[in-house]
């Protein structure tokens, strides 16, 4: 059977999920998927460009299906949540995304849907394209740094030479803390200042 190119993406992430980013290699997907490397070259040019194509599958688990019809704050946190949520269903998912600029499909497809969001309730465009990138760097941020931490493994044994500190306390209610409700406060807060935003513009 023909090798295609929704193929590659799929059996790069299967092996993305065993082997994680460091461990994703042009050679061990050629394995997995019975080819040489080349057979996968003919699609990608580069392993650049495959991260690209399976950033833009990743982006487009959380942009496949209509929004609920709400508010534009309440959209733009559902959006947030689904791409977290997205970038939790691989490993290294939040550094495959972060990782790449592409202009694919499902990425162009998201995007577009938060511009109009905005745009629709008062931001001019190119302010709410930096709406759009801000909650991004927040999204990614966020999902690297608890995917990071899974990787990590115990924080008390991490954190001991911290112990008894103010600072050990405060870290270990963060980092023992349900991410979930970690990152919906930070998207809260977030979304406070755009409201604030949004304010001045309409004034």
């Amino acid at each position: 059977m023909q090798l295609k190119r929704a193929d590659v993406v799929t059996g790069a992430l299967a092996l993305l999920d065993t082997d994680g980013l460091d461990g994703l290699t042009m050679r061990k997907l050629g394995a997995r998927l019975g080819v040489q490397a080349g057979g996968i070259y003919w699609h990608f040019t580069s392993k650049e460009a495959l991260l690209g194509a399976m950033a833009d599958r990743i982006v487009g688990e959380a942009t496949r299906t209509p929004l609920t019809p709400a508010p534009w704050d309440a959209q733009l946190a559902e959006i947030a949540h689904r791409l977290r949520r997205a970038m939790l269903a691989h490993r290294d998912g939040a550094r495959v995304v972060a990782g790449t600029y592409v202009t694919e499909p499902n990425t162009v497809r998201g995007g577009g849907q938060a511009l109009r969001i905005l745009t629709d309730a008062g931001f001019p465009a190119d302010r709410a394209a930096w709406v759009i990138f801000t909650a991004m760097y927040y999204v990614l941020g966020h999902t690297i740094e608890e995917q990071a931490q899974r990787e990590a493994g115990d924080w008390e044994q991490r954190g001991s030479e911290l112990a008894g500190t103010d600072l050990h306390q405060a870290v270990t209610a963060l980092v023992t803390a349900d991410p979930g409700e970690r990152f919906a406060y930070g998207l809260e807060l977030f979304l406070d200042g755009v409201r604030l935003r949004l304010a001045e513009a309409l004034r």
